[in-house]
């Protein structure tokens, strides 16, 4: 059985995350931010992707080179926010598929209510990396991996910047398989079911709105 929760403590990550956090930090800044932490939180979600060999020449003598092996991984944005780790994420592995998922929070219930859905062919044959910078009250982030599944994947993993303890629970609760890997496991989830301390909301900080 794999371990459900990684947190991430690299010194790079935390120190990062720590701007990130800064309310006086730019969108600029936040955005760049964002992008590196994915490829490095990107390194930890793929350590154990399969591998295979082939024969290649080096300027010295043929050898058996260490290559990955199966489908190409499928990586799948929670819109919109999901965007933003996304892209780090492709800049490490370019030839990954993209899927899109495309849910909104109603502010009175706090459900997940869809609007997009786009995923690649025989997600059942891939890893799949779901992306998206929060696990709050991990009702956006079930729904968004209950479709996965039900669209054929069967190896999921979640890839986030910050969780809430609550998020956390709701996601083990609903989807145990699905192992989740993050920067930070903040305090708890205010009134509003954001996560605290956190740093706000990541889309609007990410894109520049309010």
């Amino acid at each position: 059985m794999t371990e459900h929760l990684i947190h991430v403590q690299h010194p790079l990550v935390q120190h990062k995350l720590s701007i990130m956090r800064d309310k006086a930090t730019s969108t600029a800044q936040f955005r760049q931010l964002l992008r590196e932490i994915s490829q490095l939180l990107a390194y930890e979600i793929t350590r154990n992707l399969p591998m295979t060999t082939r024969s290649i020449e080096t300027p010295m003598q043929t050898m058996d080179a260490p290559v990955l092996d199966g489908k190409k991984l499928a990586l799948v944005s929670i819109l919109r926010a999901g965007n933003g780790l996304l892209d780090g994420v492709l800049e490490l592995i370019p030839s990954a598929r993209v899927g899109f998922v495309g849910l909104y929070r109603d502010e009175k219930t706090l459900k997940p209510v869809e609007y997009y859905f786009k995923v690649p062919t025989a997600l059942k044959d891939r890893l799949v990396i779901a992306v998206d910078p929060m696990l709050a009250t991990g009702n956006s982030s079930v729904a968004a991996i209950d479709r996965l599944k039900q669209a054929g994947a069967v190896n999921i993993r979640f890839l986030c910047l910050l969780a809430s303890p609550e998020g956390i629970a709701r996601m083990k609760e609903a989807h145990p398989d699905v192992q989740i890997v993050t920067a930070a496991v903040d305090s708890h989830l205010n009134d509003h079911g954001y996560i605290v301390p956190g740093l706000g909301d990541a889309g609007d900080r990410m894109f520049g709105t309010k």
